[in-house]
């Protein structure tokens, strides 16, 4: 048989103070700017895969013959609809 469990103050631990308003506002403002720093990497590395996903693409549409006709046609749509994309994620990202 187990002894009873009790529950026990832990009356060593130190009280956390409050951080003044300043310092708290501070460290926000820091830790927004961080996210939007990450953020932007995080969209610079999107538009990478999909430069990546266009040059494959690219390779693909004009592979002539050792690829069936119809994978050829799909991938010269999607080479020039990952052009648009990434456009479009530069331009919105500029105005940021």
């Amino acid at each position: 048989m187990s002894p009873p469990l009790s529950v026990v103050a832990d009356n060593s631990a130190e009280k956390t103070k409050p951080l003044p308003s300043g310092d708290l506002s501070e460290r926000i403002r820091r830790l927004q700017a961080e996210a939007k720093n990450l953020a932007r990497e995080h969209i610079k590395a999107l538009e990478a895969a999909i430069i990546e996903v266009e040059r494959l693409s690219s390779e693909i549409a004009d592979g002539g013959d050792a690829y069936p006709a119809g994978v050829r046609e799909l991938s010269r749509r999607m080479a020039e609809d990952c052009e648009m994309k990434v456009q479009t994620l530069e331009a919105i990202s500029s105005r940021a």
